[in-house]
């Protein structure tokens, strides 16, 4: 029996002493593959992600606080054996000229099932120079630059605590994702600076971001063809253009968008609130329904909400010729706060296409500027309305 006992003893301890092994091996610090502060840590982090993504179990690759440069883009592409986590405390520094930086990801995550980017750490992407150069806002055939950090095929997915600064282009794409969760992120560049899109998102399911800040010189958040079942609450959006789903209707065959929710979020001197845009002239039909924006405050905003179905900057299509795109079931609800202009709320719908379904409730928005009385646009739309109506809500129906 005691032979027994001591036997099953020494197991037991070889067991604990393997499991601590494997524990330990689970952790990649960068600093161990040549990472040196202020020094170039591109071949560290692929190294370190090489050797993480190829381990059994959880793995974890730590990127201590202290400051490194991440010259070159990094591609860290799965999939993986295992769940990945990148823990970022330190600040990573793009190189500031642009022609340094090839393609249009800085830091790319890639087809990875089980992935979490946390800590207190920022990615700057130095981007003024880059803003200079910028003319994606007149030039449709304009050159993409890197995106702060891209999300490819990411299923089941954590992007909590970090902070974005400075892109030369996007702070965040996500494409193709699916149940996707951001959580008290910071995203911030200055008003001014050019198509810095705070999260873009495009073709992907079950995203979730909640309790972040959002400060840029674009759509705080934006949503593209394809995004499906996407919750936005408690978000705060300033400066920047809004949150928008669109602009849809510009390209051949668009998938739906639908399952849209933006919840209990604050807009403060933005050029938009929510916001839904489409093209005119479509090559191809499309839709955006089932969408609700409900309890948003708005401080100051220059267009609280507003529905665009002639949406064509800078003459870039045929604006006569009505959008293809059929909005429906549209809430509008609890919207309270101050418009910088008179038009606190607009719904231009397609003729060809006039929205369906709208219902709108409660709507509180005051303008105290020279230009007369706060007042609501709308065509091509019949809305239910019901609740506080501040201004009278599409008085003409």
């Amino acid at each position: 029996m005691a032979m027994n006992l001591n036997i099953a003893s020494i197991s037991l301890l070889l067991l604990l002493a393997s499991t601590a092994k494997v524990a330990e091996s689970g952790i990649f610090d960068i600093q161990k593959y040549g990472a040196k502060p202020n020094g170039d840590i591109t071949q560290a982090l692929t190294r370190a992600w090489k050797e993480a993504c190829a381990a059994g179990g959880t793995s974890k690759i730590v990127i201590p606080k202290t400051t490194y440069n991440l010259g070159n883009p990094a591609s860290l592409q799965g999939p993986c054996k295992g769940p990945i986590e990148i823990r970022l405390d330190g600040t990573l520094k793009a190189p500031a000229n642009p022609r340094q930086l090839k393609g249009d990801g800085w830091i790319t995550i890639g087809r990875v099932d089980g992935f979490t980017l946390s800590g207190s750490g920022t990615l700057d992407g130095q981007g003024a120079t880059s803003w200079k150069q910028n003319d994606c806002g007149i030039n449709s055939k304009c050159k993409l630059l890197a995106t702060n950090l891209r999300l490819d095929f990411v299923t089941n997915g954590l992007i909590q605590g970090i902070t974005s600064k400075d892109p030369k282009s996007f702070h965040i794409n996500v494409l193709g994702c699916k149940k996707l969760k951001f959580q008290h992120v910071t995203i911030t560049a200055p008003g001014t600076s050019i198509n810095t899109d705070g999260i873009h998102i495009g073709r992907s399911s079950g995203i979730t971001i909640s309790d972040t800040n959002i400060g840029t010189g674009d759509d705080c958040i934006s949503l593209g063809d394809g995004s499906q079942d996407v919750t936005i609450e408690r978000v705060r959006c300033g400066p920047g253009h809004g949150i928008s789903i669109g602009s849809l209707g510009k390209y051949y065959n668009e998938q739906p968008v639908s399952q849209i929710k933006v919840l209990d979020c604050t807009f403060s001197n933005t050029m938009n609130g929510v916001r839904i845009k489409t093209w005119p002239a479509n090559p191809s039909p499309g839709t955006a329904n089932d969408i609700t924006f409900k309890g948003i405050t708005m401080n100051n905003v220059a267009n609280p909400v507003i529905i665009d179905q002639g949406y064509c900057p800078y003459g870039q299509c045929k604006s006569q010729i009505p959008s293809k795109i059929k909005i429906s079931n549209l809430n509008i609800e609890d919207i309270k706060g101050t418009s910088a202009t008179p038009e606190a709320l607009k719904i231009i719908c397609s003729k060809g296409v006039p929205c369906q379904n709208v219902k709108v409730s409660n709507i509180n928005l005051s303008y105290k500027g020279a230009l007369g009385k706060a007042k609501t646009v709308c065509e091509n739309v019949r809305p239910t309305v019901t609740g506080t109506q501040n201004p009278p809500v599409c008085p003409s129906h």
